[in-house]
């Protein structure tokens, strides 16, 4: 028994290379967790600026004031946040500041002298609870004290954008699951290449009393091994690229953007993937490697 188990590891040796950079396949899955990485980390993105938008900007109102007049203008804006403060299922009323209005305005129209040259218009932002009226309530009772005002509902121009993020998710998905068949097709492929390479080992390792089943640990503790290497190889790319993607979209400022950063969740679950990899290699090459011994016999 011993000095088969000696023989045993011998050809355990010369089934399949010893380095981990030999023949195409770690590679291959490389390229792979790459793309994998890359669309699941998409679509978790995507997840958590859907749920953003949802909570912070699905559930806002603005009212825009534009009375030419700036003192009926500022009543009205007076009057508008009073009546808002004072209905139900409002969280938060504020009124943006001139200086606010003019730096927002300043890329288009240029600084200085605006209020001389052009009116601007009072803007007040509305926080809503959930379970608030809709915006016809809203609109009713802003428009009975200032005439003038415009109330956009947030929720309703955004739709469009939600839809949006919604297919961008499905495609994301379904690229992660195309990577994941793609894989398991690359697997197969390796097994069968190295089962065909090395019949003539196989056919010793039977003669010698090896099972089918102890053979295809063989393959499967190497294609294992391979998948590991290409897989974290794969996730260290992918993660390079998603930290130098978060640098360049912080550097822009954007609060949309922004809220497409990746929690520490997502993180962990990214990182969970080549081994979720290794597992998928080894049952694939499990199953292949039965199957083919058997048709051998």
């Amino acid at each position: 028994m011993k000095a088969g188990n000696r023989r045993f590891g011998a050809a355990d040796r010369r089934l399949l290379p010893e380095g981990r950079l030999a023949g195409p396949m770690p590679w291959v899955i490389a390229i792979m967790m790459f793309l994998t990485v890359l669309a699941a980390a998409a679509g978790l993105g995507l997840g958590t600026a859907a749920s953003s938008l949802s909570a912070n900007v699905g559930q806002r109102l603005t009212v825009q004031l534009v009375e030419a007049n700036p003192d009926r203008r500022e009543a009205e804006a007076a009057a508008a946040v009073r009546k808002l403060q004072g209905m139900s299922g409002v969280a938060e009323v504020r009124r943006l500041a001139p200086e606010e209005m003019q730096k927002l305005l300043e890329p288009w129209l240029g600084s200085g002298g605006l209020e001389a040259d052009l009116p601007i218009p009072a803007l007040i932002d509305v926080d809503l609870n959930p379970g608030a009226p809709g915006i016809e309530t809203f609109r009713s009772a802003i428009l009975a004290v200032a005439p003038s005002a415009r109330v956009d509902d947030s929720a309703a121009w955004l739709a469009p954008l939600a839809k949006l993020i919604s297919a961008l998710r499905m495609l994301a998905g379904a690229l992660v699951v195309l990577m994941i068949l793609a894989s398991a097709a690359t697997v197969v492929l390796a097994a069968k290449a190295a089962l065909d390479t090395h019949r003539n080992t196989i056919e010793v390792l039977h003669l010698m009393g090896s099972t089918d089943v102890q053979v295809a640990r063989l393959f499967q503790r190497r294609i294992a091994l391979d998948a590991l290497f290409g897989g974290l190889l794969g996730l260290i790319g992918a993660g390079i690229v998603l930290l130098l993607i978060g640098q360049r979209v912080g550097a822009l400022g954007s609060e949309l953007l922004g809220s497409a950063g990746l929690p520490a969740l997502s993180w962990a679950l990214l990182a969970a993937l080549p081994l979720a990899g290794v597992l998928l290699a080894m049952v694939v090459a499990r199953f292949t490697i039965l199957r083919a011994l058997g048709r051998m016999l």
